[in-house]
């Protein structure tokens, strides 16, 4: 073993190790199946405190790498062959229920009292400006707070010119249409949130729905589609509420690179994950080369603020610019300042991480 910890590093031990040991399972040092090194060996090795390790472990086993057997330790659940599992129909098994709302029309609310605090600030330091037309693309100010957000707390490594900010998602559906082109087939989840169909429909592209399984997109469905453009929400589809798991979330990449695709990620609700840690996006496993990831602010401070923003791999920003960058941006100024002075502050975050701790909370309760 090399599980070492470094401890002039800002990042907690526990990170450290997750990261170490998650490299190792996806690159097959311990295959599926395999029993992973006991507690109290990587904490003797390590140098820290078996509570520590069970922190790396609990993580692992909430992203789908491991999973815990009684008296027995911690064994790889995560398949790197992409096995192919038998169709797991909806309606058959656990998405028989429905959802009247999607989540978006009645979101986490952000604190009033800050939200308007900040908007008074802005309007203050800003003046008039916040009357000034938007660059096309957004404001310098939200794109890079988003920018570093990303970085500080999704893994997501991103310069400010990859992002797109916009009025919405369904906004941005459209403009992914407009960037890769109607002459590809699109494929979506069934079910997916009935905007993403309709924004297809309405784009007149040629799309397929996929059924979902146990954990995501039926792997056979996803081997036999003829897509070349995959439209994905891996944390809690809508309406199933199915997390991909992390042996999924790897088969879509893997999807993308032997078809030459492109996935979009709709990483909507992912912030309020209740694991300890945010749930990790395609996006940063792969380093943004195949993956278009996007997000909103409607459930993150209120369904009121009709913002998303996409992040562009870097290969698409160009093409992006060509095609689509006479477009003007749809969010007034005013809005997207008060956004990334929220961001900057660290108001945001708070507000985050007071949820995911509520959440917590409620679950143990409950």
């Amino acid at each position: 073993m090399r599980y070492t910890v470094d401890s002039e590093s800002k990042k907690p031990a526990y990170l450290q190790l997750y990261e170490k040991i998650r490299a190792d399972v996806v690159d097959g040092v311990y295959p599926y199946g395999a029993k992973l090194p006991s507690k109290r060996l990587i904490a003797e090795e390590a140098g820290v405190s078996t509570v520590t390790v069970e922190h790396t472990y609990a993580l692992l086993c909430d992203e789908g790498y491991a999973r815990a057997r009684e008296r027995s330790g911690y064994f790889v659940c995560f398949r790197r062959d992409g096995v192919l599992a038998p169709y797991s129909a909806v309606g058959e098994g656990v998405l028989v229920h429905t959802v009247q709302k999607h989540p978006a029309e009645g979101g986490v609310v952000f604190p009033f009292s800050v939200l308007a605090k900040t908007m008074r600030r802005v309007i203050s330091e800003y003046g008039e400006e916040i009357l000034d037309k938007s660059p096309n693309c957004g404001c310098d100010e939200l794109r890079s707070a988003i920018s570093r957000y990303l970085l500080r707390s999704r893994g997501i490594k991103a310069e400010a010119e990859q992002i797109v900010i916009g009025s919405g998602a369904e906004y941005l559906y459209g403009l992914c249409v407009g960037l890769l082109g109607r002459d590809r087939v699109y494929a979506i989840e069934s079910p997916s949130y009935e905007k993403i169909e309709k924004v297809y429909l309405a784009s007149e592209v040629e799309y397929e729905k996929l059924p979902m399984g146990a954990d995501g997109i039926d792997s056979r469905a996803l081997e036999a589609t003829a897509a070349r453009v995959l439209h994905i929400s891996p944390y809690r589809s809508f309406p199933s509420r199915l997390s991909a798991s992390a042996s999924k979330r790897h088969e879509y990449l893997r999807w993308a690179e032997k078809r030459g695709g492109i996935i979009i990620e709709d990483d909507f609700e992912s912030e309020f994950s209740v694991s300890a840690k945010p749930e990790e996006t395609l996006f940063a496993l792969c380093g943004g080369e195949k993956v278009i990831y996007m997000n909103t602010f409607s459930k993150t401070v209120s369904p009121a603020v009709r913002t998303g923003y996409m992040v562009l791999p870097p290969h698409l920003v160009k093409p992006f610019r060509e095609k689509l960058g006479f477009y003007s941006c749809t969010v007034p100024t005013f809005e997207q300042l008060v956004l990334a002075s929220l961001i900057s502050d660290g108001d945001f975050e708070r507000h985050i991480n007071r949820v995911r701790r509520r959440k917590r909370r409620d679950l143990e309760k409950g």
